[in-house]
């Protein structure tokens, strides 16, 4: 098989004199979903920032090169970026209801979003809209579309979310924590979602989590964030060969072995695993 580098990145980030990130250096293939995974304070929120260009805006500095295709988005303008983001790069949001703006309507969203990166009219919106929202399992009409996000659930909020990055076909999408407002069932069905859009479409993913469980159930890839650095990184069917104390406390943390967790995902190259089934295989 043909490897591919999609993303390259080395960059050193913080805010004023503070470092927060020391020399972060990772390589995302296409059609790969990496899982970067550290626990709270370790870096994650500015790593999304700063690869995204907008780390400025926090008042925060950023080094190094983030490269995409080749091309190094810490080299752009903020009006270059902009063109960027949303149709190369892509965001899912944590907290979906706090992500979508509670004044308009969902398809004022998507008008919004497609507005800003195509000349084709509603015509062609609607189209890529009804297979869109297809394939991430919500309603497509007129009724559901007029709705506000109060006027729909958190995990509907969530797979609207994940259709708008979708929107444009962008090259990489990182999602930020996209399940940690979630229920545990409503989070799994997510992961579902997101495995199947790489394993069907080939969606190229760098899912940024706390939760070792859902990285387990959707990445190829594990990268292990500690204090502001990549401590670890191995394939995640070979955690045996772990040996940070920051990944063996991840794993440690877990409600079932990491064994079992990827024995159930790999019953399908399709669907990622019920976590309830795992629970139950391991008490058998």
């Amino acid at each position: 098989m043909i490897h591919e580098t999609l993303l390259r990145v080395s960059l050193t980030a913080g805010y004023s004199t503070r470092r927060v990130l020391h020399e972060i250096r990772f390589e995302l293939q296409r059609g790969e979903v990496l899982g970067l995974v550290g626990t709270s304070g370790a870096g994650k929120s500015t790593l999304v920032l700063s690869l995204l260009g907008l780390l400025p805006w926090r008042g925060g500095r950023v080094r190094g090169e983030v490269e995409l295709n080749g091309r190094n988005l810490l080299a752009l303008s903020e009006r270059n970026l902009r063109r960027l983001r949303g149709r190369e790069v892509a965001l899912i949001p944590q907290s979906p209801m706090s992500a979508l703006n509670s004044a308009i309507t969902l398809e004022r969203h998507f008008d919004e979003a497609w507005k800003a990166h195509e000349t084709p009219g509603r015509g062609a919106l609607a189209s890529r809209l009804q297979q869109l929202l297809a394939e991430v399992q919500l309603p497509c009409n007129a009724e559901f579309l007029r709705r506000r996000p109060s006027q729909i659930s958190v995990g509907q909020a969530q797979r609207v979310l994940i259709a708008l990055a979708l929107l444009h076909q962008p090259a990489l999408i990182i999602a930020d924590e996209p399940t940690s407002a979630l229920d545990p069932v409503t989070q799994t069905q997510i992961v579902n979602l997101l495995r199947r859009l790489n394993r069907r479409h080939g969606v190229t993913l760098l899912y940024i989590s706390h939760d070792l469980v859902s990285v387990l159930q959707l990445c190829d890839r594990l990268a292990v964030l500690s204090e502001g650095a990549i401590v670890e990184s191995l394939p995640v069917d070979e955690l045996s060969e772990a040996r940070h104390e920051a990944t063996l406390a991840l794993l440690g943390a877990l409600p079932v072995p990491a064994e079992t967790l990827l024995a159930f995902r790999d019953r399908s190259t399709r669907d990622a695993i019920d976590l309830s089934g795992a629970a139950n295989y391991q008490r058998q």
